[in-house]
């Protein structure tokens, strides 16, 4: 079924990732990387369905090569702890085609990312048909209208005027010197203590320039675009897109599924009240929730009270009739009603178990996933931090060895990212926040095992109450051979629909609900056990012969009648 997975990373040096690395490693490709001379091959790489590059109309023709692209990125970032890019991973539904992926992505690039000025670089990977999902690498800063990268902060100098102090950048400086705002520079004020000060004071006083650095903001003013892109509230929004985007090809394509990008505490649910969401049954019942597994108790518990009941009312049926055609047809009508109750019971319980049978087939598969993705995680891990402290104790001069090492490092970064995103996602499937949950997640699937073990008894009691019921209602039927049987169909008949409502009632008090399908496969099963079909036909079969011996008998009586008159 469709899922709500949307994880948002940021591509920074400063962890030792690169953009060409990252765009290589999506797109299954080889790119070289100009800014450190690392070539960064992905070429045998398995699981790409699609990839593409979406730009917006002022960037530059040659950046929908990737390799150009986010080479321009990795040259204009010059920090070592730069961050390069943004990364979304998302998870596609699996009731979609390939075709209907490559639309669904699309879409929500172009409204969200390309339309806002960003550079788009997509990928849809599908390795095991299980598991499909889009890489979405995104430009971190925003294009002026020639093309040309913007600012991601500007400095952002401490003026005053008249004791007011006020933030202006290089270019708002210019008009503000004319207002008479004066930057701030260090002075002494004796051999130890600086003090910022603007020049015109510090002149008036003697004092002697410490240094040329003015006094300015400690991470500058940052561009409003970029400021709106990294913002939480951003994110929220770019959540909610995604969720939207993916309904409305659900919808178009005519699938019921439908996916929801806020957590449990924003619909109004501390925990979601079904088995599946891997939480405490009990702890959900006392905040006023509803769980899957303490309802089925519940009702096996109604079942088992409706059972004795049953079993009573059969033993004193059986011992109360008599020998006649009203006695005998209210007999056979209320254990016929009966045994529709334990038909109907059992098949609540096989599909209760088949549910939770499904569920811990499902869960059991997934948690499988998590603990070969978390090994794998763990021994990437390890040889990267020994590849990086190898690097670390390599001579500066072995330089093929350093160039190695760094391309090794760097797949490892990448590799480690998308075990982490997997990791991410798997702990979604299993409705688990983090590591940490996974303890309640391996009791909920204990819990859910009883479960299934108690439907299994459940539906193996109905099924002998059920046996029982059809050799009493076959001795009864044998007890009928010396009354009429066509005056004994139309009593059954006339008493049917009383026995059935009172047998409907019953199952609704037990289930606190009505059930008309339920009620009605109940209903067909056990006729077709009863073989009241054949029944019918054969009264029909009896009601025809003695209209044609009376009509025989008539004609006869005619023709003798004649035969006396001659």
């Amino acid at each position: 079924m469709a899922i709500y997975h949307l994880e948002a990373k940021v591509v920074s040096r400063g962890v030792g990732r690169s953009a060409c690395a990252a765009a290589a490693y999506m797109s299954c490709s080889a790119i070289y990387n100009d800014y450190d001379g690392v070539q960064h091959d992905y070429t045998r790489k398995q699981g790409l369905v699609w990839q593409e590059v979406f730009l917006p109309e002022q960037a530059p023709k040659e950046w929908q090569d990737r390799a150009v692209l986010w080479n321009a990125v990795e040259e204009t970032e010059k920090t070592k702890d730069s961050r390069l890019a943004r990364e979304f991973v998302v998870a596609l539904p699996i009731e979609l085609g390939k075709d209907e992926w490559q639309s669904l992505v699309s879409d929500f690039i172009q409204e969200q990312f390309i339309s806002d000025g960003m550079c788009a670089d997509c990928a849809i990977h599908d390795t095991d048909g299980h598991n499909p999902h889009a890489h979405i690498l995104l430009t971190v800063r925003p294009l002026d209208e020639h093309g040309k990268w913007q600012y991601k902060t500007e400095k952002e100098y401490l003026c005053v005027r008249d004791g007011e102090e006020r933030g202006f950048t290089a270019s708002e400086f210019k008009a503000a010197q004319t207002e008479g705002w004066e930057k701030q520079y260090p002075y002494y004020v004796d051999k130890k203590k600086k003090e910022y000060l603007p020049p015109s004071e510090a002149e008036a006083r003697s004092l002697e320039r410490a240094d040329k650095h003015p006094k300015s903001t400690k991470f500058g003013r940052q561009n409003p675009i970029t400021e709106r892109w990294d913002s939480d509230e951003q994110l929220v929004l770019w959540r909610s897109a995604w969720a939207d985007t993916v309904n409305r090809v659900l919808e178009r394509s005519g699938i019921e599924e439908r996916i929801d990008h806020r957590s449990h505490a924003e619909r109004g649910l501390d925990e979601q009240p079904t088995v599946h969401e891997g939480v405490e049954a009990r702890a959900m019942e006392r905040k006023g929730f509803v769980s899957d597994r303490c309802e089925l108790n519940r009702q096996i518990k109604a079942d088992n009270a409706l059972l004795r009941e049953l079993k009573t009312a059969v033993r004193k049926l059986m011992q109360a009739v008599r020998n006649t055609v009203p006695a005998m047809a209210r007999a056979l009508e209320e254990l016929r009603a009966n045994m529709i109750i334990f038909q109907y019971s059992i098949n609540r319980a096989r599909t209760g178990k088949r549910k939770f049978s499904d569920w811990l087939k499902s869960a059991k598969e997934i948690y499988a996933d998590y603990t070969e993705t978390v090994k794998q995680l763990k021994e990437r891990t390890k040889e990267k931090k020994e590849l990086s402290a190898e690097k670390k104790a390599t001579p500066v001069l072995k330089i093929l060895r350093h160039r190695e090492l760094t391309q090794r490092i760097a797949t490892l970064t990448e590799e480690i990212e998308e075990l982490r995103s997997e990791k991410a996602r798997l702990l979604d499937s299993l409705s688990c926040k983090d590591d940490s949950e996974i303890g309640h997640f391996k009791k909920e699937v204990v819990d859910t095992e009883q479960v299934v073990k108690r439907l299994s008894v459940q539906e193996e009691k109905f099924t002998a109450e059920l046996e029982k019921a059809f050799v009493e209602y076959t001795e009864l039927k044998t007890q009928t051979e010396s009354l009429d049987p066509v005056e004994l169909f139309y009593a059954r008949e006339t008493i049917r629909n009383e026995c059935e409502e009172a047998a409907e009632s019953r199952i609704r008090t037990a289930s606190k609900g009505n059930d008309f399908w339920g009620m009605t496969s109940a209903r067909q099963t056990v006729d077709g056990k009863l073989d009241l079909y054949t029944e019918e036909q054969r009264v029909k079969k009896i009601l025809w012969e003695r209209t044609q011996n009376e009509r025989e008998q008539s004609q006869q009586k005619k023709l003798e009648h004649r035969e006396h008159e001659i």
